[in-house]
């Protein structure tokens, strides 16, 4: 599922300061992509606790509306158990192919009824800068992320627990599809530090490359009609 209208996201080149407007073509939501086996049950454990059914296969991939994608730094939605997930994100625009950062924001209560249905539920928050992808893949499992949601720490860890772009995109081939050269993907993410999903107000993402460069974005969540 595509939106025949995309909302045009205007990023930078971190380093560069090109700018990139962005309208993707397609905005795929890949879910289960620890390398570890054991934190994708962690993963698929923290969803059964808030009654969401086990995905029949990993990893997933579930498309979405491209107008969902936003660097805005508040997003509204209609429930009051949304909760947002710390994500890199494969960028392709132009043919190039870059490293973005975003959150993948759910409706926990929607999960609960259809995963599919969920993933379209709010908003996709996304940093307003990127790297090229090639600079940074050599020191993918060095690269750190950090959630704070309402000051505390939520979310942790290095992306060596984690399938890199390149083996997502080979898992998205073996099933018959192809990304394309303009689209957004939402790489997955890591467990929650308390295993308990929280839904908070106000998210700080970071993601920490070796070299000290920094991709970060801070959202506000606001529910419709307040």
């Amino acid at each position: 599922m595509t939106s025949t209208a995309s909302r045009i996201v205007t990023v930078s080149v971190l380093g560069t300061g090109e700018l990139l407007h962005l309208a993707p073509t397609r905005l795929v939501i890949a879910g289960y992509t620890a390398r570890d086996q054991s934190a994708v049950r962690a993963h698929i454990h923290e969803l059964e606790l808030i009654g969401v059914a086990p995905p029949p296969a990993v990893p997933m991939f579930y498309e979405v509306p491209t107008d969902l994608a936003t660097s805005e730094s508040s997003i509204f939605v209609d429930g009051d158990r949304t909760s947002g997930e710390i994500e890199p994100v494969l960028v392709r625009h132009g043919g190039r192919s870059f490293l973005g950062l975003g959150s993948d924001h759910t409706d926990r209560e929607v999960e609960t009824r259809s995963i599919a249905d969920s993933k379209s539920s709010a908003p996709k928050p996304l940093a307003d800068r990127v790297l090229p992808l090639e600079a940074v893949m050599s020191d993918w499992d060095e690269i750190e992320v950090v959630t704070i949601l309402d000051g505390q720490t939520y979310q942790q860890g290095k992306l060596s627990a984690m399938l890199s772009p390149d083996a997502i995109l080979t898992r998205l081939a073996d099933g018959g599809s192809d990304l394309g050269q303009d689209a957004l993907m939402f790489c997955g993410t890591l467990p929650l530090l308390t295993g308990t999903f929280v839904y908070g107000s106000t998210y700080e993402l970071e993601m920490r490359m070796p070299d000290g460069t920094t991709l970060s974005h801070t959202y506000d969540v606001k529910r419709k009609g307040d």
